[in-house]
């Protein structure tokens, strides 16, 4: 059996967070979780433990602890919340793998708000300059994590990152939740990965895919 992990999911109460949250909870982790709402958070917590006794998982009330205890810290907030938040968590996450799910969209979900010259995950990058931030998750929309198996094909998450290490370690969360992993290459490759979940989006609301919709690499 792997080594035990400890995971914290900072915003565990929206749809990606949740998500995650339940699906990382079936594996070899003990997952801790936060979110402002304190009796969701807790509600997130009693329906993971009804569907499985034996699950390590809890509620925090503070960011900064959960993320002092774990190994892999999984920001599961806006774009534009990961300011506030890395300012709480910075110096408890340091050499730790900090995962972002961010896609910097602006309002009418029809562009990015970053520059070209860089992406969500490059910028949380510099907000905590001593972790290894990966992106992760951004190509996946929340309920492909109840079906992760579309059309009989079972959908891609595409991982980028700087440190070796690191994404191996995301690799296996990644398989762990349901996906199949592809380490796309270093850190600006996720200017390519939040262009593509745009695109996902748009092409979703265009075309009614009703949420459950993901990217497949194809190749013999």
């Amino acid at each position: 059996m792997s080594t035990k992990q400890t995971i914290a999911v900072i915003g565990a109460t929206g749809n990606m967070g949740s998500n995650i949250a339940k699906n990382l909870s079936r594996g070899n982790n003990r997952v801790l979780l936060f979110a402002n709402d304190k009796d969701k958070v807790n509600a997130v917590v009693s329906e993971i433990k009804s569907n499985n006794a034996s699950a390590d998982v809890e509620a925090y009330e503070c960011p900064r602890t959960a993320s002092w205890e774990a190994d892999v810290i999984i920001l599961a907030v806006p774009y534009q919340a990961e300011k506030e938040i890395t300012a709480k968590i910075k110096d408890v996450a340091n050499t730790k793998i900090v995962i972002s799910i961010a896609n910097p969209l602006n309002e009418t979900y029809s562009g990015l708000v970053t520059s070209p010259e860089t992406s969500a995950a490059e910028e949380l990058q510099k907000l905590l300059p001593n972790s290894k931030v990966v992106k992760a998750f951004n190509t996946t929309f929340a309920a492909d994590f109840s079906i992760p198996v579309i059309d009989g094909k079972q959908v891609d998450a595409f991982i980028a990152g700087n440190d070796a290490n690191a994404l191996e370690t995301v690799s296996a969360l990644v398989t762990t939740v349901g996906f199949n992993p592809i380490v796309a290459g270093d850190l600006s490759v996720s200017r390519t990965l939040e262009n593509m979940a745009l695109l996902l989006i748009s092409l979703t609301m265009k075309y009614n895919y009703n949420w459950l919709a993901g990217f497949k690499i194809l190749h013999k």
